[in-house]
């Protein structure tokens, strides 16, 4: 087996593949942290069956298959922009396409599907680490549950709200079925590359971004257990 150049593998196409799940890594784990926040927090300040369902029920798309999730979110999509396509046209003589199908949004849609569990469960498990007692004694103070959400618990569950998007972040970076069904057109992800290349029994080539996934896994990884580790020696 031929070994391919350096040029070859780390060419431009390469590093616009990489800036491409980079981005869309960084903003799903933004959005996986803040919206597993919202939830944690409604769980606590409700505790009650029906908010139990919703945040279990919002929570089960990591048990479902990328590609199953994809399928369920180009089918309602697909559906609306037909419908806003068809009453544009017939109100105004206008066709809008496809607005929403194949579109960053949309994947970055299917990726919080898929991965809001992992987030979730991260900061679940932090939040409930602080005793209600701190609530009482900001209320007490006049603060209300959005100010003590700041103010109050977001500073003491900082190491859950990082692990939260450390996990997301890597399950992003590596997804392949789902990005490949969603993904807008001349859109490719390392990992895509990855499948493309080893597909066409490339493999040297592919060696590269196969590479840089687990780089990219690695490194926040190792940053987080250093910040574990740092935190318990300061707490002993």
């Amino acid at each position: 087996m031929a070994v391919a150049e350096p040029s070859q593998t780390f060419n431009q196409d390469f590093w616009t593949f990489a800036i491409n799940s980079l981005t869309l890594a960084s903003l799903t784990a933004g959005l996986a942290v803040l919206i597993a926040i919202v939830m944690a927090y409604g769980l606590r300040l409700s505790p009650n069956l029906g908010m139990r369902l919703a945040t279990q029920t919002a929570a089960m798309g990591y048990a479902v298959p990328g590609a199953v999730i994809a399928v369920g979110t180009l089918v309602p999509l697909g559906a609306l922009d037909n419908t806003v396509d068809t009453w544009m046209k017939t109100t105004f003589g206008v066709s809008t396409g496809l607005l929403l199908s194949g579109t960053i949004a949309a994947l970055i849609f299917a990726y919080l599907v898929r991965f809001l569990a992992v987030s979730f469960n991260s900061v679940d498990a932090s939040l409930i680490k602080i005793k209600p007692s701190l609530d009482d004694a900001a209320r007490s103070l006049g603060h209300g549950a959005g100010s003590t959400l700041l103010r109050v618990h977001t500073p003491l569950m900082g190491g859950g709200l990082l692990t939260a998007a450390v996990l997301v972040f890597v399950d992003v970076m590596k997804e392949l079925p789902a990005t490949l069904i969603i993904r807008p057109f001349n859109f490719d992800t390392l990992a895509v590359r990855v499948y493309n290349l080893a597909s066409d029994e490339r493999l040297a080539e592919a060696s590269g971004s196969a590479l840089a996934i687990v780089l990219v896994g690695l490194v926040p990884v190792i940053l987080l257990s250093l910040s574990i580790g740092r935190s318990r020696l300061q707490r002993d």
